[in-house]
């Protein structure tokens, strides 16, 4: 078990190695980033978007039921949802979803090309095949899911927002004194850390599954499974180690 461990960190590391040496032809890295871009972000902005928007009104609903007492302020309410979006919601839970969601399209398109021998066939025409599949959906996901991030926050705040005042739980005015007070910039900071951390830990463990699969189709959908399941634990995990080095 140790054994098998250590041997797929030290593959993992010697993968990823050569995925960040210096492209071969930058119009070619150019050209697959600008893919990467919009199968990995962009067309995540729907799923994000509907789930930050009911995300938000649901903390919101539930922060207001719970609060009993009369000697507590409503604005409290905002204060509270501010901070679940931006601490713990989006960066994290906006994560783990992506992790799902690009992850496993990651492990499962790297994947099928290892099985069809592709990325033989790459490697035989002089092309660094880790280099060329992997480091364009790295960086991708590393600039473009901090704009998700951001995106997700302010959606979540929205959709607090409208469902307080829709459903009279808290009158709009007492929610944006909430969102407003006692706001600390790094707070952002350091959920943009975290989501960058994250998305490097999604693109390289879900890209090394699918470049390492050997097998057929079946062995395809395993490594995608893995590859969400162990981006999953790893996420959580370095949110904890994050957490106490950036806030504690």
């Amino acid at each position: 078990m140790a054994l098998s461990l250590l041997h797929g960190v030290g593959e993992y590391v010697t993968i990823i190695f050569d995925a960040f040496k210096r492209p071969d032809k930058g119009p070619v890295f150019r050209r697959q980033l600008l893919y990467d871009f919009i199968t990995l972000g962009l067309e995540s902005i729907g799923i994000v978007a509907f789930i930050s928007v009911f995300t938000g009104a649901i903390i919101t609903m539930q922060t207001a039921y719970n609060i009993d007492s009369p000697f507590i302020p409503l604005y409290t309410i905002g204060f509270s949802t501010r901070q679940m979006m931006v601490l713990e919601f989006s960066p994290t839970i906006i994560s783990l979803i992506l992790a799902g969601k690009a992850g496993s399209r990651i492990a499962s398109e790297i994947g099928t090309m290892r099985v069809t021998e592709q990325i033989d066939a790459l490697r035989v025409m002089g092309v660094n095949p880790a280099n060329y599949l992997i480091l364009p959906k790295i960086t991708a996901a590393m600039l473009f899911n901090p704009v998700l991030i951001v995106f997700s926050i302010f959606l979540g705040l929205i959709g607090g927002y409208v469902a307080g005042a829709l459903s009279g739980l808290v009158p709009p005015d007492d929610f944006i004194l909430g969102m407003r007070s006692w706001f600390e910039p790094f707070t952002i900071t350091y959920a943009l850390i975290k989501t960058v951390v994250f998305a490097f830990i999604i693109t390289s463990v879900s890209a090394y599954k699918g470049f390492t699969v050997k097998g057929g189709s079946v062995e395809v959908g395993k490594a995608s499974t893995d590859s969400i399941v162990l981006s999953s634990v790893l996420i959580i995990v370095f949110d904890l180690i994050l957490t106490q080095m950036l806030l504690v």
